[in-house]
């Protein structure tokens, strides 16, 4: 089969929640949280809802704050607001749950797939070089670069991320097809920049965008070389 001339040398991932078991490990850390603070009868999705709208308005407002530290202030802001007394060891469970979540069952083996047929593979994710060290390193050493908010000092969907990936890479945005899972921060920043972008959608409550429609929608990484093979950009 020949290759299409559009086909990307570089496929750049969302790491938690594509890559990485981001909602089942946060549920987990949130159960673990309330039992211990004697709040079984909170709803979990409740406080999960509470957290995000902390933790996406900070990643959002001036000045850049590292990812532990949006997690701590997030934390603290969630359990003020749901009435319940914050400990600093509260944020810092919750920073050592995100580096210790796993991949989803899939990756591994098509990451490895991903290598054999020639791509290089980015990280691109709103953290710390730190954090994400020990998500990366469950993912069978296939990855070649990880550029973080830390790196580019900001947070999707602003484009300066994406715009940092890119020239770190050395690849202007036809060279490259992003992979992700979150609507709102990566399917947000491919519509505005025009780069390519396939929405791995798992079944959770996050709703594609009204008025974009990404490259590709698939149920899981799985699904991605059978994509792949459909645009002529593997050889077997």
């Amino acid at each position: 089969m020949n290759l299409s001339p559009t086909r990307p040398c570089w496929l750049t991932f969302d790491c938690y929640g594509t890559l990485i078991q981001w909602d089942e490990g946060l549920l987990d850390c949130v159960r673990d949280l309330l039992q211990r603070k004697g709040r079984t009868d909170l709803d979990v999705d409740r406080f999960i809802t509470v957290y995000d709208r902390h933790e996406h308005r900070l990643e959002q407002t001036p000045p850049h704050r590292s990812f532990a530290e949006i997690s701590r202030l997030s934390m603290s802001l969630t359990l003020e607001e749901l009435g319940m007394p914050f400990e600093p060891e509260d944020g810092e469970r919750l920073i050592r749950r995100i580096g210790q979540m796993p991949p989803f069952p899939e990756v591994v083996a098509t990451l490895q797939w991903l290598k054999t047929q020639g791509f290089m593979l980015c990280i691109v994710s709103n953290t710390d070089d730190d954090i994400i060290a020990g998500n990366v390193a469950q993912l069978g050493g296939c990855i070649d670069r990880v550029i973080t908010a830390q790196q580019a000092q900001a947070y999707k969907p602003n484009h300066q991320l994406f715009q940092h990936a890119h020239a770190q890479l050395g690849v202007g945005i036809d060279d490259v097809l992003h992979i992700c899972a979150s609507p709102h921060l990566d399917l947000e920043a491919a519509k505005g920049m025009g780069f390519r972008c396939v929405w791995i959608d798992r079944g959770t409550q996050r709703k594609p965008l009204p008025d974009y429609t990404p490259d590709a929608t698939l149920p899981d990484l799985a699904k991605v070389p059978d994509y792949l093979r459909s645009r002529g950009w593997v050889n077997e």
